[in-house]
């Protein structure tokens, strides 16, 4: 996608899908700024991990999207502002509700707002698929019916509907991006997949432990989810107000995906039931499946990544990495 010398905002800069998306409007020839969540650690989070040619053609800053007056400053004079800032770890939104709806509602709202007032040419706002719940049908097209099966998500649909809301209301040329799951380097173990190749790598774990692995997932290698974002944020023909579902159109059993993965990296480790993993009962999404119809007819988009490819260079980033010493574990996850 060409954004040669357009001036992009990328909020949530810092994170996993944020900073591949960062890295890629560079190469697009894209002068971006890059918010990453202020902390006293002179961290910018993944984007110190993005290579030096692609940070010195950064603006980097730290902020906070619920801060109203921040976000107008750093908005003001944007071409397009895509919109990654939100708290997405499921089991913390069991505990700490009231901190979702602050980020992921209040924030999405103060992005939208400034770019209403500075006439920003195009907002991209991210979703996710987790706003459907369970499947009713599939594939799941965008006019399935929202289900708030966990406070994550409901603080989600509260950003989408906002998002809808300004553009009906207003007229702000704002796009409802809503990648199901999403997959590759520096993804935290939060999620499924590095949750399990760590794992499946580390020496000192003498097996698998994971939740549920009956539900289905859209698995989506990141660089096609990033290839999405582009595409949303400059097709011509793409309608305001409403979401587009980013997802590759097949489905994979949790039990299935840690056979893939026990195959590609060798192990024989047994596969445990940690009952810490499991979500509360009637908050578990049984199953996702993406109809990516519509995005494919409006941008051109297409998935161009296999789950078996994506898993080999995932894995291989989990190697280096293990082998530099430079992983934190982390307990809790998400499928």
């Amino acid at each position: 996608m060409d954004y040669r010398g357009m001036k992009v905002l990328v909020t949530g800069a810092d994170g996993f899908i944020g900073s591949h998306l960062t890295e890629a409007l560079v190469e697009a020839g894209a002068h971006v700024t890059a918010l990453a969540l202020y902390n006293s650690f002179d961290s910018h989070g993944w984007l110190d991990d993005v290579p030096e040619p692609v940070r010195q053609n950064l603006t980097m800053i730290r902020g906070d999207v619920r801060d109203a007056a921040f976000v107008a400053r750093i908005v003001q004079g944007q071409h397009v502002v895509f919109h990654l800032a939100a708290l997405i770890a499921i089991p913390h939104s069991y505990a700490a509700a009231q901190s979702y709806v602050e980020t992921n509602v209040i924030g999405t709202l103060n992005v939208l707002e400034a770019a209403r007032q500075y006439g920003t040419e195009r907002v991209i706002h991210t979703s996710t698929s987790e706003v459907y719940g369970t499947a009713q049908t599939m594939p799941i097209a965008e006019s399935h019916p929202l289900q708030g099966q966990s406070p994550y998500s409901a603080s989600k649909i509260g950003a989408d509907m906002m998002t809808e809301a300004y553009a009906r209301s207003f007229g702000l040329p704002a796009v409802i991006l809503r990648p199901f799951n999403t997959f590759g380097p520096r993804q935290s173990e939060r999620a499924i997949i590095p949750t399990i190749i760590r794992q499946a790598l580390d020496p000192g774990c003498e097996a698998i432990m994971v939740g549920d692995t009956t539900p289905v997932r859209d698995l989506t290698y990141v660089d096609d989810t990033v290839a999405a974002f582009l595409a949303a944020g400059n097709a011509p023909g793409i309608e305001f107000g409403r979401p587009y579902n980013a997802g590759c159109g097949k489905a994979v059993t949790v039990a299935d995906l840690i056979e893939i993965i026990r195959g590609l990296t060798g192990t024989t480790k047994p596969v445990r039931r940690d009952e810490a993993r499991m979500r509360p009962v009637n908050s578990e999404v049984r199953a996702l499946l993406a109809d990516n119809a519509l995005l494919r007819r409006e941008t051109g988009w297409r998935p161009g990544t296999s789950l078996s490819e994506g898993l080999e260079k995932t894995i291989a980033w989990w190697r280096g990495r293990m082998g530099a010493g430079r992983v934190r574990r982390e307990k809790d996850f998400i499928t």
